[in-house]
């Protein structure tokens, strides 16, 4: 979250929530938690509720893990495949690229060294 009051991010909103199954694990209804985590968290007790609420629906929330910015050159035909395929795939080119490397890595071909 930046500064001051505003959207958390998603691994913010995924501890709150998933502070707020603890407490609903442990027995505490949702009335009740939302003021401890709004006292907790600096939040609003509406905003707290929140978190309760959707932890009482859905439990824990997966933490995202952090993400940082990796520049690449690529061929400017290949960057508007990209592009293309993200937009088709409603996705982001962060997301498609991600997923791309991450099945390509899984994949665990190498390619013998050249001496």
């Amino acid at each position: 979250m930046s500064g001051g009051r505003g959207r958390a991010d998603g691994a913010v909103y995924a501890r709150r929530v998933n502070a707020a199954a603890e407490l609903l694990e442990s027995g505490v209804p949702v009335a009740e938690a939302a003021p401890i985590l709004a006292e907790r968290f600096g939040c609003s007790v509406r905003q707290a509720r929140r978190y309760a609420e959707r932890a009482a629906e859905g439990g824990r929330a997966a933490v995202p893990e952090e993400a940082t910015v990796f520049t690449v050159k690529l061929p400017a035909a290949l960057v508007v495949r990209v592009r293309e395929r993200a937009r088709e795939s409603e996705s982001t080119i962060s997301a498609l690229v991600a997923q791309a490397l991450t099945e390509f890595l899984a994949r665990g071909h190498r390619k013998p060294r050249r001496r």
